[in-house]
This record gives C-alpha cells, structure tokens and sequence, in this order.
C-alpha cells in the first residue's frame, strides 16, 4: 500500500522537474519564451489541451493494456493489432532518443557552467564531468534521484527571484506562423512526451487505477505547471544556475536510469546497455555538432510523437484501448481518438514546416 502510494507521486513530480529542465535546456536553442509574449503563452495553452493532454493519455492507456515498459509492450502492442514488426521501432527510436536528450540537457549544462565559472576548462571537459556525474547518480534509488531533482528545481525557481534576477516584461505581438513550431515542441517534445517515462514510471499505478484520469490528468497538470513556472525563472545570476546545472545532472542521471530499465526489461545485455546509453550521451562532447544536434533532439522528439500517433490512431483496433481509457462517455473517447488520428498528425506536421522555415 505504502509503495502505490509513492509511486502516485513519482510521475506526477517527474513530469514538473524533467519539464522544467527540458523547457530550460530547449529555450536557448529555441527562443522558446525569451521575450514573455503572451500570445506566444495562449498558443503553448492551447497546444496543450490539443495535443499534449491526448497523448499523454495515449501513454497511460498503452500502459494499461501492456502492463509493462514501452520498448517491450510494442512487441505484444503490434502483435494485438496485427501490424508489422516495422512499428516496434519506435520503441527503439524512443529509448535510444532517451541518453540523446541527456546528452542534450548535459551539453547545455556544461556551457552554463563554463559562464559562471573561471576554471578555464573546455566546454567539452565540463561536459564530459557532469556526464560522469549523471551517470553515477542513476545506479541511486529512483525516488533519491526524483527528491534530489525536486529540490534542486525548487531551489533554483526561488533563487532566481531572489538573486537579483530581472525578467522581460510582458508583451502583446502579432501571432508569427513560427510559433506554432516553438509550442508544439515545448507542450510534446519538452514535455518529455513520447519517450514512454511516464508510461514506465506509472506502471504500478495503473495496474490498480479502473481510468486513465487519475494517472493521465496530474501528470499533465505537472507539465502545464513546469512551464508556468519556467515563465518566471532566469539562470542570469550565479546562484540560480549553479542549482539548475545541479538538477540538469540529477534529471539525466533519472531518464538514464529509466532508459536502461527499459532496455535490461528488453533482456539486452548489461554491457551493450551501458555502451548504448554512454556512445548516445558522450556524442555532445563535439563541440563542432552539438548545434545540429540540437535540430536533431527536436525532429526526433517530434517524429516519435508522430509515429505513436499513426500506430495507436490508425494502426491498433478501435476497441484495443477502449477499456484501458474508460472515459465516462462514448463522445469524449471519439474526441480522443480524433486528436490522436488527425489533430497529432497534422499538428507535428504543421510545425515542421514551421521549424524548416524558421532554421532554412
């Protein structure tokens, strides 16, 4: 009993802290936020309800009905539906996307790092520093990692209020067709959706819950309250970014850990896990591609929502996920299966024109 009731937490509290960091890993990159526009923050709110919230149910719901990780449910998933084997790589595009995205975050990190600090390492060395670090803390206990992620996320939202910080002012802007790509990767990829983590880390949850809501709903809510907060946080002062490298490296060290669950479930030998979660992360120690690699995070985060979106909408039996979601209603299970087969699609679709248009 005690355990169930540890885990309704994790995810719920995941979802803020990876969220947060992913939002402040991606917003440099990105301009994600930059200048506070407010219809920029209506967009982000309506991508939310629009596609976050449906495929966030679409990861409890396979969650439900395979009882197991992401990477080894697509093998029983595909099966069910009669679908091609072709489909499982998505669970490989998502557990291997995992370590990239911590390379990612760390690779942020450690440019950070090198501002405030006057060590006169390379960027690469730091990098190679908090990489070791992450990967030491993710043999800890999971619930030590999501505690010490927690208050180091906590600790760097007061700090940067209290440091002196300033922040833009709010503004009013003409709606650009761009934003639409910068709120679709910050409600789906920096969300951290579509890697199966919540999926993973609700697993004992769900086995017990008769509806996905009572998973699905606080793991969104955690997610819409991250960016809310991330709209009220800078890292231009000392103190607050030394906490969010902190919580950089203890929020890789949590994916990392997650990744070779999934992967050890998969019955994949040790030492190949490790080298594939290493080689994946260690590729942020060039210095000359990290800047591709950050183009690359975003269409590879897109494009695993995208594939989930064709398989469940599409692919599996309309009744396949019927039961697990048991919506109150006939109409709101077809509003979600709607979102899902048309609005996902084309939505990622729409903001990949947009992305291509604002790097071409």
């Amino acid at each position: 009993m005690q355990d169930n009731a540890i885990a309704r937490w994790i995810s719920p509290l995941m979802a803020f802290c990876l969220s947060f960091i992913i939002i402040a890993t991606l917003a440099p990159v990105t301009g994600i936020l930059v200048e506070r526009q407010i219809d920029f923050w209506l967009l982000w709110l309506g991508t939310m309800v629009i596609l976050a919230l449906p495929i966030c149910y679409l990861e409890i719901a396979l969650a439900k009905r395979s009882k197991t990780t992401a990477l080894e449910a697509l093998s029983s998933l595909t099966r069910d539906a009669d679908a091609s084997q072709r489909w499982r790589l998505v669970g490989w595009l998502a557990v291997v996307f995992i370590p990239f995205l911590a390379g990612g975050m760390l690779s942020n990190a450690s440019q950070l790092l090198s501002t405030y600090t006057s060590t006169g390492l390379q960027t690469n060395l730091l990098f190679a520093g908090l990489a070791i670090a992450a990967f030491a803390i993710s043999c800890v206990s999971r619930q030590i990692i999501v505690v010490l992620t927690a208050i180091a996320v906590i600790a760097s939202i007061i700090l940067a209020n209290t440091a002196g910080s300033t922040l833009p002012e709010w503004t009013i802007t003409p709606l650009m067709f761009g934003e639409w790509a910068n709120a679709t990767i910050l409600a789906l990829v920096a969300s951290g959706l579509g890697m199966g983590i919540y999926w993973q880390s609700s697993l004992a949850v769900v086995k017990t819950e008769d509806v996905a809501t009572k998973t699905a709903l606080p793991i969104w809510i955690a997610q819409l309250l991250a960016v809310v907060a991330f709209g009220f946080f800078t890292a231009k002062a000392q103190i607050p970014a030394f906490a969010l490298i902190f919580a950089v490296v203890t929020s890789a060290a949590l994916v990392l850990q997650l990744a070779r669950e999934q992967l050890a479930q998969r019955k994949i030998n040790i030492a190949i896990q490790w080298l594939i979660l290493a080689v994946t992360t260690l590729l942020w120690a060039i210095p000359s591609i990290a800047p591709i690699f950050n183009v690359v995070l975003i269409l590879w985060g897109l494009a695993i929502c995208f594939i989930y979106a064709i398989f469940v909408g599409w692919i599996m039996k309309i009744s396949h996920l019927r039961k697990a979601l048991n919506f109150k209603s006939e109409a709101i299970y077809n509003i979600w299966r709607i979102a899902v087969r048309i609005v996902l699609p084309l939505s990622i679709i729409v903001a990949l024109i947009s992305y291509f248009g604002q790097i071409l």
